[in-house]
């Protein structure tokens, strides 16, 4: 039924739980405390390395615009994190592919991509 498949679930491993937490919840400092000292956001191959270029970014098309995040298909293997997302904000909204790239418990890379 329709109503079953509104309440399906995504287990999220706990780097993208933290990271669809922070950005739903507006926190910029939890976002960025979650990417290695040197991370990278690749959106749609523009690049922007490192916490200030990172709030730069994010202050225009994420966070700053009151974005949110809903995750489906998720995918782990190691130190990568591939999932689907429908982003909504200010800015965008649409359907997007991520995959994170991990440093142990941090992201050394967020990419974004069209579905």
């Amino acid at each position: 039924t329709a109503q079953a498949r509104l309440s399906v679930s995504v287990t999220m491993p706990p780097p993208l739980d933290r990271l669809v937490a922070a950005v739903n919840a507006g926190d910029f400092e939890a976002f960025i405390a979650l990417f290695a000292p040197d991370g990278v956001v690749d959106d749609w191959g523009r690049r922007f390395k490192g916490p200030a270029a990172i709030r730069k970014w994010s202050d225009k098309e994420l966070i700053g615009e009151r974005g949110t995040l809903t995750v489906s298909q998720v995918v782990r293997k190691k130190d990568r994190i591939a999932f689907h997302g429908d982003w909504k904000s200010d800015f965008f909204t649409g359907p997007g592919r991520f995959v994170l790239v991990l440093d142990g418990e941090h992201i050394r890379e967020m990419r974004i991509a069209e579905t």
